[in-house]
């Protein structure tokens, strides 16, 4: 049906209810949303949405890009710590807030205008209404030997990071991007032993990096803070461990160094989100997915986040971006919600989607009271939530139809007809009453308590309702009447308002009409007074449908 039957207690005897719940939508996923990747950003984010009461899932493939650094700095209120030391904290904060990290390999993504559905190595199929892309980037160093071994300990990337543990020894820069030049400057900030190494690395197949043009201009800059230039290429780095000693030339020499900083080859963590067609965008790091201020991509169910769209970000900066994501797709998701709200069949999927049962499964005590000694034949029960009305008239005898907006209603209402045993004499269907045409008619058509804060046509409804009903048959409206509890959710007719509108004539209806109160008592064990309409039309035999 299009709407139904507002009261203050979720579990009355009436079938719809009149506030939303926080965090509800009509779409029925897993998740509000999957976060990929469990590094800083992805945990921050996720910290974020969790806060924000939405349900998130992380899913992380357990392999950070500084699990090779022994400790984090430039981190403030966490300078020295050890990176799965802050990734622990940060799992446990969000225990808080109801968050799932789980350890998974995300394999593929797609989406829909309302879902993404998410596929893992494991097996999974999980969906949700948006997703956080965190998984970052790794770092791809040429196959020289002794390289990959001192990463994060000897060979280094960032001067902030690791810049002052190593401050005052012999450094060197290896050039292998057009950036390393504005490199220099930094690293000379931390020692006067600084050689710029400008033919990068050379792992047997040329030279790798992009070459750095050693202009006239660009030498007397570097030897004005006394930098030592190297143009041949480095083949191998020595030392004990993970210490770095000297650095080995591809003509023999050997070049005493503490240790180097330089920039390895940035790759993508995010071959599942191939299939999407993700606008991208050309930075001096390579090609990288295209976001707004807020992380959200080209898709408007998909944001990235961290080193996925600022590959140099470190711990902190990757903390701020994916905190102002996780915001990002919070605003997005509640502004979904409110659209979502204004439109009839997706505001009452969510009223029922946002529980278990919405009604207590009690027929409503205005049609016990009206229908329990009629005959029973056929009824049409426009606005059947979760089926208590329909349920009780077939067990009265009666061949019942239900109809109601929400399919999550009427799924709940078979179910329950099925456990009553009168799913034999029961019928339902989702239907959008502003549209439904039954294309029969009903020995009694009941529109209890058809009321809804979104789009209703109500009297447009009733009108065509009255068609629907038999000769000799009845159209019982039950309805709530104006009062101080009702007044700041719903427009409600009097009894005397519901019989001018629909203006039928006396030759073939006769109408009876009463104000019936009642007391309900809410789910806090306080109790108020309601008003029912009662409004009875009765069409006389022999009458034909145009009257």
């Amino acid at each position: 049906m299009l709407a139904g039957r507002a009261d203050p207690c979720p579990m009355s005897d009436e079938h719809h209810h009149d506030s939303t719940s926080a965090g509800c939508c009509a779409t029925e996923t897993d998740h509000d949303v999957i976060v990929v990747g469990g590094g800083v950003a992805g945990l921050s984010a996720a910290l974020m949405l969790g806060r924000s009461r939405r349900r998130t899932l992380v899913l992380d493939a357990g392999r950070p890009r500084n699990r090779f650094a022994a400790h984090m700095q430039a981190v403030l209120g966490s300078d020295g710590k050890a990176p799965e030391d802050l990734l622990a904290t940060g799992i446990e904060e969000l225990r808080a807030y109801d968050v799932e990290v789980r350890r998974a390999q995300v394999t593929a993504v797609a989406t829909d205008d309302r879902t993404v559905t998410v596929h893992t190595a494991e097996g999974d199929r999980i969906t949700a209404r948006a997703l956080v892309a965190a998984s970052g980037v790794s770092d791809q160093l040429p196959d020289v030997p002794g390289l990959s071994q001192r990463w994060g300990r000897s060979v280094l990337h960032c001067p902030y990071c690791h810049g002052w543990e190593v401050r005052d020894r012999a450094l060197g820069v290896v050039f292998t991007s057009p950036l390393a030049p504005h490199q220099v400057p930094l690293v000379r900030q931390l020692s006067a032993d600084v050689t710029a190494f400008f033919g990068g690395f050379d792992d047997g197949t040329g030279s790798a990096g992009a070459p750095v043009e050693l202009t006239a201009e660009l030498r007397q800059r570097l030897q004005a803070r006394e930098v030592k230039i190297v143009t041949e290429p480095v083949v191998a780095l020595h030392g004990e461990g993970g210490d770095l000693s000297e650095v080995e030339l591809s003509t023999g020499a050997r070049v005493p160094v503490e240790a180097i900083f330089t920039g390895a080859e940035l790759r993508e963590q995010a071959a599942y989100l191939d299939g999407l067609g993700l606008r991208r965008a050309q930075s001096p790091f390579g090609e990288f997915l295209e976001v707004d201020p807020m992380g959200h991509t080209s898709n408007p169910r998909i944001f990235a986040t961290g080193n996925l769209t600022v590959p140099t970000g470190n711990v902190p900066m990757s903390l701020g971006a994916a905190a102002t994501t996780g915001a990002g797709v919070n605003h997005f998701l509640a502004e979904e919600d409110f659209d979502d709200a204004q439109q009839p069949d997706r505001f009452w999927e969510n009223r029922y989607g946002a529980s278990a049962q919405s009604w207590s499964g009690n027929p409503n005590a205005a049609l016990v009271a009206e229908a329990g000694d009629l005959a029973p034949d056929s009824s049409l029960d426009l606005g059947c939530g979760e089926g208590a009305d329909v349920i009780w008239l077939a067990g009265k005898g009666w061949q019942a139809t239900g109809v109601d907006i929400s399919t999550i209603a009427v799924d709940r209402a078979r179910k329950a007809a099925a456990a009553a045993g009168v799913a034999d004499r029961t019928a339902f269907s989702a239907v959008d009453l502003r549209t439904f045409d039954p294309g029969r008619q009903f020995d009694l058509v009941t529109a209890s308590f058809l009321h809804s804060p979104v789009d209703l046509p109500r009297t447009e409804i009733l009108r065509r309702a009255v068609g629907w009903v038999a000769p000799g048959g009845r159209l019982l409206v039950i309805s709530h009447q104006p009062g101080e509890h009702h007044r700041h959710h719903l427009d409600l007719p009097t009894v005397d308002a519901e019989v001018t509108a629909l203006d039928l004539p006396d030759e073939a209806w006769s109408i009876r009409k009463q104000v019936i109160p009642r007391t309900v008592t809410r789910p806090d064990g306080t109790e108020i007074e309601h008003c029912d309409g009662i409004v009875e039309f009765s069409r006389r035999a022999g009458t034909s449908s145009g009257t």
